[in-house]
């Protein structure tokens, strides 16, 4: 992290977007990260810096919006050709406005590799909800000759997501067998694309959360994000080889850091109550979320500095999206 990005991220400790309130954009959502306003056949997505783990809100990390906003701008650019997005205009860095989908109440989570959740669970014995033939003899981040979908169920904030497995997700009326058919091989095809491009540029992508449904005409479409270091895992690819067989930690670009830490200085996972955050792992993480956004958009993190809400609702009313006050 050079000098410069490290003084702009400590900056805007004191900026960091937590809360929106705009209620001339219409009914408000407040997801985990996203304040989503929807009027008629318009919605309003505001990424917001608040930061997510195991299903708990721990605070906000420097300038997560703007990053995740525009990495999912340019994820949803190079996938348009496999997939329809939601997205119509990014007035704003952390704000992109979409049209409205019936969204599949089911995560389409698509692995490469044996890590993370799916690697604890695959210990634990709770993999088998997925009904997937796992060998018995796997490796911590061990590659899959091809890759899998764990699709998850999707839980109320505070509420943890579950794995369940496709028979499951059929018989309990959640998609039809033709609609899951369909939004699998289109997570199948995402993920191929999002592995190339990481390799491009040096990097695995590890395994990533598709978020899925249908527009007005019923087609099928992505929503929410997309390859981006919330949705995505993300490690280096020249490392990876001797890494794995030293049976050493992966150099990750992604959320994992978080993780990591939640586990090995707290003991946290997701149950009882959250640490607190402190401001070394807030700017650390957002240095990784910044060095991953060069690699992948191609260009140099170009940070927006200062009080976030202000400048949004500037923009906003710029764009028309907000009357005059």
């Amino acid at each position: 992290m050079s000098d410069d990005l490290e003084a702009a991220l400590t900056a805007q400790l004191a900026h960091t977007l937590d809360d929106t309130d705009f209620p001339g954009l219409g009914q408000r959502y407040r997801g985990k990260v996203r304040d989503v306003y929807r009027t008629g056949e318009r919605l309003v997505v505001i990424t917001t810096d608040r930061v997510s783990a195991f299903d708990h809100i721990l605070g906000t990390v420097p300038f997560k919006g703007q990053i995740l906003t525009e990495m999912a701008k340019a994820g949803f650019e190079t996938t348009a050709d496999i997939l329809p997005n939601h997205v119509l205009d990014h007035p704003d860095p952390n704000v992109l406005v979409a049209r409205p989908c019936r969204p599949y109440p089911v995560e389409f989570v698509v692995r490469g590799y044996i890590t993370g959740s799916l690697w604890r669970d695959y210990q634990s014995g709770a993999a088998a909800a997925y009904e997937l033939d796992f060998a018995a003899d796997l490796k911590k981040d061990q590659r899959f000759a091809r890759p899998i979908l764990t699709p998850s169920t999707k839980a109320e904030q505070g509420a943890h997501d579950e794995p369940i497995s496709k028979r499951a997700i059929v018989e309990r009326g959640l998609m039809t067998a033709a609609q899951l058919e369909a939004a699998e091989a289109a997570a199948l095809a995402l993920y191929r694309r999002g592995v190339e491009r990481a390799a491009d540029r040096g990097l695995i992508l590890v395994d990533t959360k598709y978020e899925l449904g249908e527009d007005a005409d019923g087609r099928l479409t992505v929503i929410d994000e997309i390859h981006t270091p919330d949705s995505s895992r993300y490690w280096r690819a020249e490392s990876y080889p001797a890494r794995f067989e030293a049976g050493q930690p992966q150099a990750m670009l992604d959320k994992e850091n978080l993780r990591q830490w939640l586990i090995d200085t707290h003991g946290f996972s997701g149950h009882g109550p959250p640490p607190r955050l402190s401001d070394d792992i807030r700017v650390r993480l957002a240095a990784r979320y910044a060095e991953l956004y060069a690699l992948m958009v191609g260009r140099p993190f170009t940070p927006q500095g200062g009080p976030v809400g202000a400048r949004i609702h500037r923009n906003l009313r710029a764009a028309g999206l907000l009357a005059d006050s």
